[in-house]
């Protein structure tokens, strides 16, 4: 990790991810939704901002499956994780897969420290509702991008549908992801985060949802996002 700057980030959630570390890149293993929801964000990402030529910082970027789509895209993305086990075997993929990913332990907070408004786009996916505090994460996603630059950011809905399909079907009925992976009380209602990205300076502006079909195990994007929701916001010009 990166100094001292951890204060945004639960021991307890870091430690979890580690452990399942060495299975990322497993297809068919604990990262599966991951590997499945990557193209509905990648067709999301494209259609919203466009990827070529663009500058990205991935936060919480774990293993890298949605940092190397990015890459192969023809982004120049930097990876940053502050789960050591996950950074390590993201780097190891990229220098397997010859791309040049820069992957970095270091939390979102101290990166805008270091690299203020560097970034044309930021994502942060599937991580706000992981940390103690989602507004500041929000904060520091604003500060890295530059004026004029995106936000885009996925999360989970505080809904009974989603603690049925996220919880009580993913984690205890289908088992696709180990048990305690999610706790429903930190998903982030579209409001929450709409009103988070104001106070940071951010403006949004989409709201899609990600829909999932168990026949063909894919997800797609949706007008409905009572579940999963791809949010994007856009940093004021001045």
């Amino acid at each position: 990790m990166s100094g001292s700057a951890t204060e945004n980030a639960d021991p307890a959630e870091l430690r979890k991810f580690d452990a399942i570390a060495h299975d990322w890149w497993n297809p068919a293993g604990s990262s599966r939704p991951l590997h499945e929801l990557n193209p509905a964000r990648m067709e999301y990402l494209e259609r919203t901002v466009g990827l070529s030529g663009k500058s990205v910082a991935d936060v919480g970027c774990g293993g890298g499956i949605l940092t190397e789509a990015m890459a192969r895209a023809g982004a120049h993305v930097v990876g940053i994780d502050l789960a050591p086990a996950v950074i390590e075997i993201a780097q190891t993929h990229a220098a397997e897969a010859k791309l040049g990913i820069a992957y970095r332990s270091i939390s979102a907070e101290a990166l805008a420290a270091e690299a203020p408004g560097r970034f044309d786009l930021v994502t942060c996916m599937e991580m706000l509702e992981h940390v103690p505090d989602p507004a500041a994460t929000l904060v520091a996603l604003a500060a890295l991008v530059r004026p004029g630059g995106d936000v885009v950011v996925s999360t989970l809905n505080r809904t009974w549908l989603s603690f049925l399909i996220a919880i009580v079907g993913a984690e205890y009925v289908a088992r696709v992801l180990p048990r305690g992976t999610h706790d429903y009380l930190k998903f982030i209602r579209p409001s929450e985060l709409a009103r988070w990205g104001r106070a940071a300076g951010l403006s949004l502006r989409d709201l899609t949802g990600i829909g999932y079909d168990p026949l063909t195990r894919s997800f797609g994007l949706s007008h409905r996002a009572a579940v999963n929701y791809l949010a994007h916001f856009r940093r004021a010009d001045s």
